[in-house]
């Protein structure tokens, strides 16, 4: 870049809460981390604002003066892919779900840490970038083929069930999104499975323990407790 050449432009988040500390903090939080932010305090002002002028991305608190945070993902995804973030007060389990199910990439609970937010918001923008398809991922000593359909674990082949494939494949294809217990019931047994989570339960704990290591914390699927896993590494 030269002199005269324009700075680069910053990716434009909308920021939606009408707790104006909240607000603050977001705009500093993610201005540190190069990006600029347009406010909204209600849902109508949210909506409004992201056609005018369509943001990378949107942080939307759950609950709002004129609405809820379901409502307004649920109208951005009527005509754009942008991620969603939620933030969420601890307790709101219910809400968090049908928010991720209404679209949401990810959510954050408040009180929310600078470091962490930034991280799941940029992890979701990365998965929005179109990319070519990945036909192998190795993360961590862990090697998974999607087009071969073979896992290996430090170079050693690792013998999966067709579904336990199925699950790590989504889990990866996905890696750093929350996936909800909904959403692998639907997209690996079908929408009629859709609340049959102690199947998934359990084959989720057979595949831990063909790639995990033993008696440690799960290094790659991680369990966010009464919504889904994702796949950390």
């Amino acid at each position: 870049m030269t002199r005269d050449d324009p700075p680069p432009e910053r990716p434009r988040v909308l920021v939606v809460d009408d707790e104006p500390q909240i607000i603050r903090a977001l705009k500093v939080v993610l201005r540190e981390a190069g990006f600029d932010t347009v406010a909204a305090e209600t849902a109508s002002q949210a909506l409004d604002l992201a056609a005018v002028h369509p943001p990378a991305a949107a942080i939307v608190d759950l609950v709002l003066p004129d609405g809820d945070g379901v409502e307004v993902t649920n109208k951005l995804r009527e005509w754009s892919e942008m991620p969603v973030l939620v933030l969420s007060a601890v307790g709101e389990e219910d809400q968090k779900v049908r928010a991720l199910e209404a679209g949401a990439d990810d959510y954050i609970t408040k009180p929310f840490a600078a470091r962490e937010l930034v991280a799941r918001l940029q992890a979701a923008l990365r998965r929005a970038t179109p990319a070519e398809e990945e036909p192998t991922v190795a993360v961590d000593g862990l090697e998974v083929d999607l087009a071969a359909r073979v896992v290996r674990l430090d170079g050693q082949p690792v013998h999966l069930t067709p579904i336990e494939f199925e699950l790590l494949r989504m889990l990866v294809r996905n890696r750093g999104r929350l996936l909800t217990h909904r959403a692998l019931l639907a997209e690996v047994w079908g929408p009629h499975y859709v609340e049959d989570i102690q199947p998934l339960r359990t084959h989720i704990a057979r595949l831990r323990a063909k790639i995990e290591p033993e008696g440690a914390t799960p290094r790659y699927i991680v369990t966010d407790p009464g919504i889904g896993y994702r796949f950390a590494a």
